[in-house]
């Protein structure tokens, strides 16, 4: 029966048009902490140049040297659903911009969708899609998506990072087709309409084969052919090794910031902890599975957010990984409504 709900569950994906193919990890992530700290971009500074939400495990920290800091051996907890994952992924913040010149932070929520409620504090949903022979990361891998530095929609691929306009209050009512497809844009929606805004950001799946990473966090690893959530095309000759293809799925609910009253007179409501917008989306990944479990899963067709016995991979519940919380390494005020955007000096409440 297990395995039939499964089936059905994946089935249910692929008839919305979320995710052409079958089998593939896809499950939550709560809020482990919301800091202005960047161990892969800017190792060892406090204040950062912008805020980030982080999930995953809890060793998370200022200065996380590639392969001498075992995220899996050092967490004593991870809030993600699957207890053997104790990896960090994290993204900018949005926030909405108020006519009086206020910012607050834009809230999260779990993306159940035809798979069920997935339960999330804050956080965001991770997908580990496979395309026939995949290799699973290895410890000391580390990545990132996007250019938080970006203003031109046009020199970044909507079919890799993209946003669309939820007019359903419902995360389970789910709007349109595949991920980064139809009328989902590189810009962040500024319309009083959107009840949630979705975020996807899609990694490149082909690795060099030699260097866990690498000065820009991008050269060791590239795209393959195509465009979406399909675990990848063929890989380039430069990069032949296969990765399972990373995703993230963010929902922004943005139904408090309708009363279009409350609006700028000019530029946009949301954007991004840059002061940007979706131009500048972007996600940063570091590899943190105990021992083999995430290549087993690939190699035995484990699927969404299920216990995965022949795998050893194993899932806690919701109040469990949404317990799983750091505290702030560069402690300031996140939520209700601050005077600026967190950038540069500690954020002060308005």
């Amino acid at each position: 029966m297990h395995h039939l709900a499964s089936l059905a569950a994946a089935a249910a994906l692929l008839a919305n048009g979320a995710v052409a193919q079958f089998n593939m990890l896809r499950f939550a992530c709560s809020q482990l902490v919301v800091d202005r700290v960047d161990p892969l971009v800017n190792p060892g500074m406090r204040y950062t140049p912008h805020l980030h939400q982080i999930v995953g495990g809890n060793s998370f920290n200022l200065t996380m040297e590639p392969v001498t800091f075992d995220l899996a051996a050092r967490s004593t907890c991870t809030s993600c659903s699957f207890v053997q994952d104790k990896s960090n992924y994290w993204t900018a913040v949005m926030f909405f911009k108020h006519r009086n010149g206020s910012y607050h932070r834009v809230p999260q929520v779990g993306n159940g969708g035809p798979q069920g409620r997935l339960i999330n504090n804050g956080g965001l949903d991770v997908y580990y899609i496979p395309s026939g022979r995949t290799t699973a990361f290895r410890p000391g891998f580390r990545m990132l998506a996007g250019n938080a530095a970006e203003t031109d929609d046009s020199k970044v691929s909507r079919g890799n990072i993209c946003h669309r306009c939820w007019t359903s209050p419902n995360e389970d009512q789910f709007i349109g087709g595949a991920p980064c497809t139809g009328s989902d844009t590189v810009a962040i929606p500024q319309n009083p309409s959107c009840k949630m805004i979705r975020q996807t950001i899609i990694f490149p799946h082909c690795w060099d084969g030699k260097n866990l990473d690498t000065p820009d966090h991008k050269s060791h690893v590239a795209y393959g052919q195509g465009t979406g959530a399909n675990g990848g095309g063929a890989c380039p000759s430069s990069h032949p090794v296969r990765l399972p293809q990373v995703m993230y799925e963010l929902m922004w609910n943005v139904t408090t910031f309708t009363d279009r009253s409350w609006w700028p007179e000019s530029g946009p409501a949301f954007v991004y902890s840059m002061n940007l917008g979706g131009s500048a989306a972007h996600g940063d990944y570091v590899f943190g599975w105990e021992g083999d479990v995430l290549q087993r899963a690939m190699d035995q067709g484990c699927n969404l957010n299920h216990d995965c016995p022949r795998a050893g991979l194993t899932t806690q519940p919701p109040e469990k990984y949404n317990a799983c919380t750091i505290k702030q390494q560069a402690p300031e005020p996140v939520d209700g409504w601050l005077q600026a955007m967190p950038m540069g000096e500690m954020a002060i409440r308005a």
